[in-house]
């Protein structure tokens, strides 16, 4: 069974096709907003239903989903009921433990990647283990965002984005920066950063003799003393 799929609509009880037309909503429905997978889950196989999702840029964001309140009403009930058994309570138990074991190896996996991908020579052996140990603490959380929770790209490639985007903003001045909103000029920017960034770790790969205003050991520094404040 093919979805219906709309965006928003000028008013709240409708919504707009792909072709641009601006439908109503069928009268004795309501819009189920997002955020209970398992409740949402089952609207959908329970019959007609019409996804709304809104994009933003090259994002694309669930605005809920319209169907009968009825049908809603009724699988909430019944969701509601589920979830006040014990064997609910015991399952959802299992099942948090088992995302934490998932995502203690997944930050385990990642940390070694960024390692892997750093390389620097032994003499900076301890600054990498801190540059990657930095690394995975900001990209790795669930509900990040970030490029090390993709599954679009090996892992490999998540650990050296991830890197890059971190020298980015810890490293460089991007965040300060006052970029002319012309296409493209931001991708530019970020590419020359990015080239800077590349070239700074080549001279640690290769044990080269940094000066002491290192940016990149500057921003560890400053990072070290914030989480040993904090």
């Amino acid at each position: 069974m093919s979805e219906s799929i709309f965006a928003p609509g000028p008013q709240p009880d409708t919504v707009r096709a792909t072709d641009g037309r601006i439908v109503a909503v069928p009268k004795g429905w309501v819009l189920l907003p997002p955020g209970d997978a398992a409740l949402t889950r089952r609207v959908k196989a329970a019959g007609e239903h019409w996804i709304v999702q809104e994009k933003k840029g090259r994002r694309v964001f669930s605005r809920g989903l319209w169907a009968p309140a009825a049908t809603i009403e009724q699988i909430q009930g019944d969701l509601a009921t589920e979830r006040a058994t014990p064997a609910f309570a015991r399952k959802k138990e299992a099942d948090a433990r088992r995302r934490e074991r998932q995502q203690d190896d997944y930050v385990g996996e990642f940390h070694g990647a960024v390692v892997a991908f750093l390389a620097f020579h032994r003499r900076y052996a301890e600054l990498a283990d801190r540059l990657a140990r930095a690394v995975t603490t900001h990209a790795t959380p669930v509900g990040s965002g970030t490029v090390a929770r993709t599954q679009r790209i090996p892992v490999e490639r998540r650990a050296e984005a991830a890197v890059i985007a971190w020298m980015r903003h810890q490293t460089t001045g991007y965040d300060n920066m006052v970029i002319p909103r012309v296409k493209g000029k931001r991708r530019e920017v970020r590419r020359l950063l990015a080239q800077r960034s590349k070239e700074l770790l080549q001279r640690y790969r290769r044990g080269e003799a940094i000066e002491n205003d290192c940016p990149l050991a500057r921003a560890l520094e400053s990072r070290d003393k914030e989480t040993a404040s904090s």
